[in-house]
C-alpha cells in the first residue's frame, strides 16, 4: 500500500504518541513526565494500601501498615526516593470486600494514588484487580499468597509479594512426606484461594496420606467442630493454611477438646510473637489463661523473610534500626517485618523507576528482575511472571517462642516442577543502596 508524505508524517505522530503512553499516562519526557503522572509532584509520591485494621484479619495483620510506615519515615527522613518523599495512605478495609471496593475506587479516584502496594487479603484483594487494571493503577506486592496476582497477560499491572500457596504447599508436602511417612494428614485451610492453592501442592506429595480435609470461612470464630472432625479422623499431622487469628483458635480449639495433632503452619498464620498475643488474648476473653510456650512449642511453620530473632542477619539488623528509632514501643514480630520488606521493595522499584517516574516505568521496573533481599528466596518478577517469593524454609517453634531453622530455603515453580534447595546469595542493604546515587 503506498502511503502519503501527509499520511507518513501523521503515522509516525501517533505511533510516537503510542510508545510514549501507557497505563494510563501520558507522556512527554523529563519534569513533565513527573508531573503528568498521576500521584507524581515535584516533591512527592503518593500511594495506598487497604488494610485490615478491624475486623476478624486484624488480629497481627494490622501491624503490617505499621511497620511499612516505619520503613517510608526513614526514607523520606533521608531525602526520599530520587528526591520525592513518599505520601502513604492507609485504608481500613476490615478484610471485607465490599468495604475493599470502596476504599479503592477512594484511594483512586480521591487520594489519586501512583500505586496501590500491599493490598492485602485474598477475598478481598480478588474483588480490585480487574478495577486497578483497568484503571491502569500499578497494583504491587499484594498481601497474599494466592496465583492470581501472577497472571501478566489477564492483570498486567498486578504483581505478587510473598510466596505462592501452591508452591508454599508443595514444599511443605514434601518435607511431611519425608519426616512423617505412614503419617495420617488433615487439612485446615482458609474456604477461598487460600486452600484451594495450598491443597495443590500438598497434594503432589501427601495425597494418599490425608484422611480429612475441613475448611473455616473468616466471619465464623467457632472452629471447635472442625477441629474435632480432623480429631475423630485420626489426623496425626494437620496443615494450617490459615491466617493468625485462626491459627490460634485452631490451637485453642484443639487444646480445649484433648487433641494433640503435629501442626504444620503456612507462613501467613506462622508468626511466634503474633501468635503468643493472640493465644493469650483469645484465652483471657474466654476467662482463662494460657502458656503460649506450651502451646507452640514443636509447631512447625514455613517462611521466606528472616525471622526477626536472627538478630546477626544484616537485613534483620538494618530493619531492626528503623524500628527502634520509629517505633520502639511496638513489638518487633515478622507480621512488622513483613511490612519494612515490603515497603522497601517498593522504594527499590520506585528508584528504578528512574528520576521521571510514570506508572508504566513502575511496571517496567517491577518486571525486570533487579530487585534484590531481603527475602531467603529471589522473587520470580519478569516480564513473563509477576510471581514473588519463589520458595521457603521450614522452622519449629521452640519452648521459648524462638525459632529454629529444620530445612533450609528452597525453591519451586506453581506446576509440577522439582523442589531444590536455594543457594544463592543475598544483597546486603549496603550493596542495595537504596538512598545512594
Amino acid at each position: 500500500m503506498r502511503t502519503t508524505r501527509y499520511g507518513a508524517g501523521f503515522l509516525a505522530l501517533a505511533l510516537a504518541l503510542t510508545a510514549c503512553g501507557g497505563a494510563g499516562e501520558s507522556g512527554g519526557g523529563g519534569q513533565q513526565a513527573a508531573d503528568s503522572a498521576v500521584g507524581v509532584t515535584k516533591d512527592a509520591v503518593v500511594i495506598g494500601t487497604h488494610q485490615p485494621l478491624t475486623g476478624p484479619a486484624a488480629p497481627g495483620y494490622s501491624k503490617i501498615s505499621v511497620g511499612a510506615r516505619a520503613v517510608y519515615q526513614a526514607i523520606n527522613d533521608g531525602g526520599g526516593v530520587n528526591g520525592r518523599k513518599i505520601d502513604y495512605h492507609v485504608e481500613d478495609d476490615g478484610y471485607n470486600p465490599t468495604k475493599t471496593v470502596e476504599v479503592v475506587k477512594k484511594l483512586v479516584l480521591q487520594d489519586k494514588v501512583f500505586a496501590i502496594v500491599g493490598g492485602l487479603g485474598t477475598p478481598t484483594h480478588s474483588k480490585v484487580v480487574d478495577y486497578l487494571t483497568t484503571e491502569g493503577v500499578p497494583d504491587l506486592l499484594v498481601s497474599s499468597g494466592a496465583l492470581a496476582w501472577d497472571n501478566p497477560q489477564k492483570a498486567p499491572m498486578t504483581f505478587g509479594y510473598q510466596v505462592d500457596y501452591t508452591r508454599e504447599g508443595k514444599i511443605q508436602g514434601k518435607y511431611i512426606k519425608d519426616t512423617f511417612a505412614g503419617k495420617k494428614v488433615g487439612y485446615f485451610t482458609q474456604n477461598d484461594d487460600v486452600g484451594r492453592d495450598t491443597q495443590a501442592g500438598l497434594d503432589q506429595f501427601v495425597k494418599d496420606q490425608t484422611v480429612v480435609r475441613q475448611g473455616y470461612d473468616s466471619a465464623n470464630t467457632d472452629v471447635t467442630p472442625q477441629l474435632s472432625a480432623l480429631k475423630a479422623a485420626g489426623a496425626e499431622v494437620v496443615v494450617c493454611a490459615c491466617i493468625p487469628a485462626f491459627t490460634a483458635l485452631s490451637i485453642l480449639a484443639a487444646a480445649k477438646i484433648g487433641y494433640k495433632p503435629q501442626f504444620v503452619v503456612s507462613s501467613i498464620g506462622a508468626d511466634p510473637a503474633t501468635l503468643s498475643g493472640l493465644l493469650q488474648d483469645f484465652a483471657k476473653r474466654g476467662g482463662a489463661s494460657v502458656s503460649s510456650g506450651q502451646l507452640l512449642a514443636g509447631l512447625i511453620g514455613t517462611g521466606y523473610l528472616p525471622d526477626v530473632a536472627q538478630t546477626s542477619d544484616p537485613w534483620v539488623a538494618y530493619f531492626k534500626g528503623i524500628h527502634d528509632k520509629y517505633i520502639p514501643k511496638e513489638p518487633f514480630t515478622n507480621t512488622v517485618l513483613f511490612g519494612m520488606v515490603q515497603a522497601y521493595t517498593f522504594a527499590q522499584a520506585l528508584k528504578a523507576a528512574g528520576p521521571d517516574p510514570t506508572r508504566q516505568k513502575l511496571v517496567e521496573a517491577m518486571s525486570s528482575g533487579s530487585l534484590k533481599g531481603p527475602g531467603l528466596t529471589p522473587f520470580g518478577f519478569s516480564k513473563e511472571s509477576h510471581a514473588g517469593y519463589t520458595g521457603a524454609y521450614v522452622f519449629k517453634i521452640n519452648p521459648d517462642t524462638t525459632t529454629a531453622v529444620i530445612q533450609p530455603p528452597s525453591v519451586t515453580d506453581r506446576g509440577t516442577g522439582a523442589i531444590t534447595a536455594y543457594t544463592g546469595e543475598r544483597a546486603t542493604p549496603e550493596q542495595v543502596n537504596l538512598l545512594g546515587k
